[in-house]
């Protein structure tokens, strides 16, 4: 008789390596900025962190390009959101600006890291909220502010400070606000548009080029403060349009109330 045949043991699925290789780097710029926030030097840092949020806008992209796409990258995908767009900002802030409040009293020393850490939770929330969201929200609209628009807000503005030889400590007060507003706009039900389904075709007006070539001659100009501009202007816009579209829906509802046999 012939030895019985031994069960094959389960097979080990592997993982898309290019996607994942974004998402890696993605995560070790997050990391690169804690260290040199760490090590004082703030504006690498805030470096760091957008050219975590270039990668994280390719992974995502890539994966698509080469029908790559898993669960597995997706959940990698947030955990490294949440090191370069949640972590690395609160401790980039914290480190530059917000430890200070502490020459100010043990309650603001408290205040300062508690500051910092709204923002590094508000994040965690807005990803955990995003991924139970997958399939289901609209594509052309994010609920709250996104990870990395946050952190851009935040960290242009330390770049932009570092760059013109403004301290840290001169504008903790300043610096307080801003990452706890940006932490709860993260977790909060204000639209932003997504860019996502922009543009809709393979061609675009001719202005748009235009409109483009301007925008990096001024980053080429001045990074930093065209970088603080687009984010500060990008934060606003979401209460503007959610404000402007509830007054909108208002005005539609007295309209139809009026209409004789209206309900």
């Amino acid at each position: 008789m012939s030895d019985p045949i031994q069960p094959r043991g389960p097979r080990h699925r592997g993982i898309y390596l290019l996607p994942n290789l974004f998402t890696t780097g993605a995560m070790f710029s997050g990391f690169y900025a804690i260290v040199s926030a760490i090590g004082g030097d703030y504006q690498t840092a805030a470096l760091a962190v957008f050219v975590a949020a270039i990668l994280d806008g390719m992974d995502g992209r890539v994966a698509r390009m080469t029908n790559t796409q898993s669960e597995f990258g997706v959940q990698y995908d947030s955990l490294s959101d949440l090191v370069s767009f949640g972590l690395a900002p609160a401790l980039v802030l914290y480190t530059w600006s917000l430890s200070s409040l502490a020459d100010y009293g043990q309650v603001w020393g408290k205040i300062g890291w508690a500051g910092a850490f709204i923002y590094a939770v508000c994040a965690a929330l807005r990803l955990a909220r995003f991924n139970t969201q997958v399939g289901v929200a609209d594509k052309l609209y994010f609920q709250g502010l996104a990870s990395p628009a946050a952190a851009a807000l935040c960290m242009s503005f330390v770049w932009t400070m570092v760059k013109f030889d403004v301290p840290g400590p001169t504008v903790a007060f300043f610096a307080l606000p801003m990452a706890v507003i940006a932490g709860l706009l993260m977790v909060s039900n204000v639209r932003y548009y997504s860019f996502k389904a922009w543009p809709k075709g393979d061609r675009v007006p001719f202005i748009w080029l235009i409109a483009a070539v301007l925008i990096v001659v001024l980053l080429l100009i001045d990074t930093a403060r065209v970088l603080f501009a687009v984010a500060v202007i990008y934060t606003i816009s979401g209460p503007v349009m959610t404000l402007w579209g509830r007054a909108a829906h208002r005005r539609r509802v007295r309209r139809h109330a009026r209409v004789p046999g209206g309900s």
